[in-house]
């Protein structure tokens, strides 16, 4: 269960995510016949949701789904504690099946830091 303190993705969101992951992987599965299939490696990376979150003493703390967890990331030391950010998440998948995470953090629209969890995307 998340930390109800912690900034956390709505699980709701992250089971629609993976739905459609799911049904890119099927497609691919139906494409076995076809020569396309060779193509890709069944990577799939798919946007789940934003959230607001705070920078607090040089790092963003968040909960993460798929069982990761609480995580902490660093923060730039330009940017003061209190400071209102955005954290993305995208979840990595491989011929439908979740294999890891990216969250990605900004302010005030600028990207100041990408971290992946599991396999890369």
């Amino acid at each position: 269960m998340a930390d109800d303190k912690l900034p956390h993705f709505d699980p709701k969101i992250i089971d629609q995510t993976l739905a459609a992951a799911q049904a890119h992987g099927r497609s691919l599965q139906a494409q076995t016949v076809d020569h396309t299939m060779g193509l890709t490696d069944g990577a799939l990376k798919l946007g789940a949701q934003c959230i607001s979150v705070t920078v607090q003493n040089g790092q963003v703390c968040l909960e993460l789904p798929l069982g990761i967890g609480k995580v902490c990331l660093p923060v730039p030391g330009w940017v003061p504690s209190g400071t209102a950010a955005q954290a993305c998440l995208d979840i990595c998948t491989k011929f439908g099946f979740p294999c890891g995470v990216e969250v990605t953090v900004s302010v005030a629209g600028q990207r100041i830091l990408q971290k992946g969890f599991g396999c890369s995307c």
